[in-house]
């Protein structure tokens, strides 16, 4: 190489350093869930992993440990801008919180891109991906209803106030339920995405309305901690728990009888989706704003079904 060739060269490096991007055989993106260790958030990783290594990119996992540690995950948002990863896949502990961090991604062109969970404003955000969440709440009130002949008392366990998808599911399950003029919900209350807390409110509501027909949990702790509860209670035959989520308790709940549905998604492709999309957006490439990843209902007569079985054990 000429001694021009090498200044050029040297020149060329310089100022794509002092632009903020770091010169690499492959971007990096943040993966950022709302819940580091849940077994739910950790097939979002195998997915968004498996996106990283087909595409060509590195992944950086950070998030909260707990769903409702808001102020953490808008610190990793804000760390990583500054850092200047190439692109952002999160999920929202809380819709209002994470749309000034997004903003300043946003203002350093760094795409982000949404899953599971969106934020209040979709202009800080390219695309997002998800389970429609009020539609697949509706299927619960659904399958509720028909494990209930249509009447009684339901109640009601969302996670966490503020958070957007505990929001839709909430708000599609009661709306589905105006359907069915029998079953009146009698008591909501939140789980925090803990399921020690969710063992106690399903306590409370057992004990407030000694006549509860039905239990809605809108998510994988919510539904277990219903399930451990009323296991202990002797009422797994009296009380019908419909769950979000799915994950290897939920389901030997169900194969044990404490949880009668589930609402499965799909956070395999999420996470991959996400990933795949990120990538896209670096490239300059164009993305669908919004894709629907689908649910599917799982009861204990369908468990075998090959497309149902695919959805439970995405890894294998």
């Amino acid at each position: 190489m000429s001694k021009r060739n090498l200044i050029v060269s040297l020149l060329l490096v310089l100022v794509l350093a002092v632009s903020g991007h770091v010169l690499a055989e492959k971007p990096t993106i943040l993966v950022s869930p709302k819940g580091t260790d849940s077994p739910y958030w950790l097939v979002v990783k195998a997915g968004a992993e498996a996106a990283a290594e087909e595409f060509g990119a590195n992944i950086v996992w950070q998030g909260p440990q707990k769903e409702t540690d808001i102020a953490k995950q808008v610190n990793v948002i804000e760390n990583n801008v500054i850092k200047n990863v190439d692109a952002i896949v999160m999920a929202a502990t809380d819709a209002n919180a994470l749309v000034p961090p997004l903003k300043k991604a946003q203002n350093k062109g760094i795409p982000v891109i949404t899953i599971d969970s969106g934020v209040a404003d979709d202009s800080v955000v390219m695309a997002h991906v998800s389970t429609d969440n009020e539609k697949a709440a509706m299927k619960a009130a659904d399958i509720l209803a028909i494990l209930t002949g249509e009447e009684g008392e339901v109640g009601v366990i969302p996670f966490v106030a503020g958070a957007a998808t505990s929001m839709a599911r909430e708000n599609g399950f009661k709306d589905g339920l105006e359907k069915y003029p029998g079953l009146e919900v009698v008591a909501t209350q939140y789980s925090q995405a803990d399921i020690a807390t969710a063992m106690q409110v399903t306590e409370n509501m057992l004990t407030a309305n000694p006549n509860l027909k039905a239990i809605f949990a809108a998510n994988l702790p919510g539904g277990v901690g219903a399930g451990r509860a009323l296991k202990s209670r002797g009422l797994e035959d009296d009380v019908v728990l419909v769950s979000f989520d799915s994950g290897d308790t939920l389901i030997k709940q169900l194969k044990e009888g404490s949880v009668d549905a589930l609402v499965v998604q799909r956070p395999y492709q999420m996470g991959y989706l996400g990933v795949q999309y990120a990538i896209k957006a670096i490239n300059g490439e164009d993305i669908p704003e919004f894709v629907d990843t689908g649910s599917i209902v799982a009861t204990r007569s369908n468990l075998n079904d090959p497309v149902v079985h695919k959805v439970l054990f995405p890894n294998e």
